[in-house]
């Protein structure tokens, strides 16, 4: 059948014309889905937060923040109870440290203390060590805590994995103090990472006093309880 010269312009127009708006159709579709997955990504990529367990705030009283500590057992026995207590609690992993500083009488006094938040905060970044440092340096306003001069020390309730040496390292703290030893955790199935000799070299290289195997039998026991029960969530 032919198309007079008249029809066949309007069919080209009708079909230019619907072309074009399929056109604008298929772009709009377009920055919808492009609208909705940038949208998508706004909403998983806000601020990060998180925070201590509930019971943890007697930590944070006046009370505790003044009380005088003599020894490395005294300050271990604390470092050491956090991750009792977050493991009983059901508020995390067996893993505590706390942040010290040592006073010019030779005392030292509490400035934070941290416990192991991996599983609950859903951030495989959330170590004891690195809980503590981070509220340390928040409460006193400083990116190192050597910045001003002081003499902080960190008691840890086990040696740290590779991250947390890391953490030690730039953190600014004078001395580390440990309690139970890298094989304890590994014993239970906690992967540590690269941690060797030469790691705790460095830290004695750069200014960093190490202490070990501090209340070892007490931090232990929290880790192999906890062997039983728990999630071993890096392996």
């Amino acid at each position: 059948m032919m198309l007079s010269s008249h029809n066949a312009s309007s069919t080209a127009a009708s079909v230019s014309a619907l072309a074009a708006f399929s056109g604008v159709v298929i772009a709009a579709a377009a920055v919808v889905r492009a609208t909705t997955f940038s949208a998508m990504k706004r909403s998983r990529s806000g601020s990060v937060s998180w925070d201590l367990p509930d019971w943890a705030v007697e930590y944070s009283t006046p009370a505790a923040m003044a009380k005088s500590y003599a020894t490395d057992e005294e300050m271990m026995a604390v470092a050491v109870e956090l991750p009792r207590r977050n493991v009983a609690e059901n508020t995390g992993g067996p893993f505590g440290a706390a942040v010290f500083e040592r006073l010019e009488d030779g005392t030292a006094r509490l400035i934070s203390v941290g416990c192991n938040r991996v599983v609950p905060m859903n951030n495989s970044g959330l170590h004891g060590e690195t809980v503590a440092i981070q509220i340390a340096q928040a409460q006193l306003g400083l990116f190192s805590l050597r910045a001003e001069g002081g003499n902080f020390e960190l008691f840890t309730s086990c040696e740290p994995c590779c991250m947390c040496l890391g953490a030690t390292l730039w953190s600014g703290v004078n001395r580390l103090v440990c309690g139970a030893k890298k094989d304890d955790a590994s014993a239970i199935g906690f992967d540590e990472g690269p941690v060797f000799e030469e790691s705790y070299a460095h830290l004695e290289n750069s200014g960093v006093e190490v202490v070990r195997n501090i209340l070892r039998e007490e931090a232990a026991e929290v880790l192999s309880n906890y062997g039983k029960v728990g999630v071993i969530y890096n392996r």
